[in-house]
């Protein structure tokens, strides 16, 4: 990745963030989320967007980020107004599980540990 592609990343990372936080009104969000990453093509026509939702409750997590998903048009938008750049890529939302990923680690880490 070229140093050009990882600056815009990490802006689109920060902006999208601030949008979904401040500008996006959709009741749906409920739980508290962070952007993790954002992994723009060299193209700038795609770029996948890893957001974590941090909640107990799994029906309420799927809410807010189907939420998160359907807010992609206006994300765009302000994304294009506030970034003065040619081509605004098709962002695309993934729940990144990650975090899930590495409790359960530390849950069987910890089982074995017991043993």
């Amino acid at each position: 990745m070229n140093t050009r592609t990882s600056k815009l990343n990490s802006e689109f990372r920060r902006l999208i963030a601030e949008i979904l936080t401040k500008k996006v009104k959709d009741p749906r969000i409920t739980e508290m989320f962070t952007v993790v990453d954002v992994d723009c093509d060299k193209e700038l026509s795609s770029a996948k967007v890893y957001v974590s939702v941090f909640s107990t409750d799994e029906q309420r997590a799927a809410q807010t980020f189907a939420a998160i998903k359907d807010s992609e048009p206006i994300v765009r938008r302000e994304v294009s107004r506030t970034m003065h750049i040619r081509k605004v890529p098709q962002f695309n939302f993934v729940a990144d599980t990650s975090q899930q990923y590495g409790q359960k680690i530390d849950q069987l880490l910890n089982e074995l540990n017991k043993k």
